[in-house]
């Protein structure tokens, strides 16, 4: 399949585009320069795309503006980029006769519907509340998509939990309920351009929980017994290593319907963190190091 990249620089699409390269033609599309990128350029412009999509079957766009630009760029500029821009794009795919969309999405945009002092149960039965201009672009712009899913297009959204770098000790304990390593992020695209059902599908990827819903009530209070009785390894392993567990968890987020539907499952957990560490990879940090807190 001839798949048309846009984001390629960023650090999703560079696993998007390792993921896909062995079965299928990428090409890439970013603003920035890097090896996974054949055309530099803004996507929002249709010249850029244009030249890109002759002969293309499908398009994954992980291009967006995220939280960390919220603040800092203006709200003008979050609505160029995250729903201007992907209005442009369907356009752009229905001139070309591309048949699919993956679209990166975010677990950010559920927002309001964490409480504090409780935890819920997320997947995609859960209303989004947005909160920011991120949020609310983010959703925008799956709106758009799935308004077009249909006359031959198909639109797989894909909601992914957190996967940027933070102390070893809260990633490890968020692959349990609301992280995920960016290679199970890029598998689950490999997979959405491939499966087939409705014109239309939108799903939660994070990493593989131990939990169940009827464990939210323990977990806002107690999660550390939960984990003792559900993950015995991890309880473990904090202990071994000096860590804490969470005192409350807020939220998990269930992939079960991704895990299903697209007969994917995230393989990479908190074995995989605390590996990470000790390798001194530059994909997890030290415990203890002083970072900033970095919303969603």
């Amino acid at each position: 399949m001839r798949v048309i990249l846009i984001g390629s620089s960023g650090r999703i699409g560079r696993a998007v585009f390792s993921a896909l390269t062995r079965d299928h033609s990428v090409l890439g599309i970013d603003h920035s320069p890097f090896a996974t990128t054949r055309i530099v350029g803004d996507f929002t412009d249709p010249a850029v795309v244009s030249r890109a999509m002759d002969g293309a079957e499908a398009v994954i766009l992980t291009a967006a503006l995220h939280a960390p630009h919220v603040g800092i760029v203006s709200d003008a500029e979050f609505e160029r980029i995250n729903v201007e821009g992907t209005a442009r794009l369907i356009d752009a795919t229905r001139a070309s006769g591309v048949r699919r969309i993956v679209f990166t999405s975010t677990t950010a945009l559920y927002g309001r519907a964490i409480v504090k002092g409780r935890c819920t149960w997320v997947d995609e039965d859960t209303p989004p509340q947005p909160e920011s201009i991120y949020h609310r672009t983010k959703l925008a712009a799956e709106n758009l998509l799935e308004d077009a899913a249909t006359g031959g297009l198909a639109v797989r959204i894909l909601r992914m939990s957190r996967c940027f770098p933070q102390t070893a000790d809260v990633m490890a304990a968020y692959r349990l309920h609301r992280g995920i390593d960016a290679r199970d992020v890029a598998d689950a695209h490999r997979l959405a351009l491939e499966n087939d059902g409705d014109a239309f599908e939108r799903y939660v990827v994070s990493g593989s929980t131990p939990f169940e819903p009827g464990d939210c009530d323990a977990l806002a209070t107690d999660p550390a017994a939960v984990i003792e009785q559900r993950v015995p390894a991890l309880a473990g392993l904090f202990r071994t290593r000096g860590w804490h567990l969470p005192s409350a968890i807020d939220r998990v987020y269930a992939p079960r319907l991704a895990e299903r539907r697209l007969v994917w499952k995230a393989t990479y957990g908190f074995e995989e963190v605390v590996a990470q560490l000790d390798r001194r990879s530059l994909e997890v940090l030290p415990v203890g190091a002083d970072v900033a807190e970095r919303a969603e």
